[in-house]
């Protein structure tokens, strides 16, 4: 476990300042260093250098619409241009910013991965299902109109280091409806580490819109059924089965809810190491809020908007009560 903030611009973060640091155990109240992952600078002494506060929160940027499409009747695609130093930051895997209407107040933030950011067209390009207030605001977008812009985030993603770390092999991606936007970028690096890609795509709409990025960047697509009453259909299980017993598999990606990654965990051998969408409830981003903790048996409650976990460790001891 680490704080995906650490040893950055934003670190030492709000948390610092009541006693609620991830990482520090000074700045968490104890009296003596025992930091529980190094990340490279103290975190203490860059809290006592800043005046005994936080570093600045993150920038909100107002960056005008390029195009967006209801590419089905609940799904909108968009495109923004941004500035080039938010973007270089919005390039990895499990990115995300939040996103509103100029014409809304904060209440109307609604936190999106990104799902490409290219560093050559200055763009940023994110995909949405519109279910609530919030989401349906954003269909209100017209071109050349302006958006806030809040971030860069990085924790839309767990596992980093696992994809990080799976190079020159086999990788899978299953990705369900919605969540394929956010699989693109971690289907990027996985490619740019030399890995032969096989995807596993339930599109859930009728517009499959990722299809260009996947055609580009998988050996591989085979299109499934993935779920099925909340349980792995037979389809998608014999398809992975197959896939594993032919292939080295260096890395599973679940882009999908929780009880997607939750199924794949079960079925998978243990050997094989998983990423997965950070299905957590992210309301501000900087872990002030404590909407995104979950409880595990040992009683401790991360915030799982900033702490970086393993898959399985997300779902390992975790209170659903």
């Amino acid at each position: 476990m680490y704080c995906i903030d650490a040893g950055s611009a934003y670190c030492p973060c709000h948390l610092a300042e009541t006693g609620d640091c991830i990482l520090c155990s000074q700045l968490s109240g104890e009296k003596f260093c025992q930091c529980k992952s190094w990340c490279g600078v103290c975190i203490y002494e860059q809290y006592i250098s800043n005046g005994n506060k936080a570093k600045s929160l993150r920038k909100s940027y107002s960056c005008p619409v390029l195009d967006n499409k209801l590419a089905d009747k609940d799904l909108l695609t968009f495109t923004l241009k941004a500035p080039e130093s938010l973007i270089h930051e919005l390039v990895f895997p499990g990115s995300f910013v939040f996103v509103r209407n100029e014409e809304n107040i904060n209440y109307y933030d609604v936190p999106l991965s990104v799902m490409d950011a290219n560093c050559d067209n200055g763009t940023l390009k994110f995909a949405v299902k519109l279910i609530g207030p919030k989401t349906k605001a954003l269909s209100k977008l017209h071109k050349n109109k302006n958006v806030l812009v809040r971030g860069p985030f990085s924790n839309g993603i767990m596992g980093i280091s696992n994809i990080n770390n799976a190079k020159d092999g086999t990788s899978i991606i299953a990705a369900r409806g919605i969540a394929a936007a956010p699989s693109i970028p971690v289907m990027k690096k996985l490619y740019s580490n030399n890995n032969k890609i096989i995807s596993i795509i339930d599109t859930q709409f009728q517009s499959n819109f990722t299809e260009d990025y996947f055609k580009n960047y998988s050996s591989k697509i085979i299109n499934c059924t993935i779920l099925n009453n909340g349980y792995l259909s037979s389809e998608f299980k014999s398809i992975l089965e197959k896939i594993t017993n032919v292939e080295n598999i260096n890395l599973i990606h679940c882009g999908g809810p929780d009880i997607l990654t939750y199924r794949i965990i079960d079925f998978v051998d243990k050997s094989i190491n998983l990423s997965c969408c950070n299905n957590s409830k992210i309301v501000c981003g900087e872990g002030i809020c404590a909407s995104c903790t979950k409880h595990f048996n040992d009683d401790s409650a991360p915030r799982l908007c900033k702490v970086q976990l393993d898959p399985r460790d997300l779902f390992k001891d975790r209170r659903f009560l």
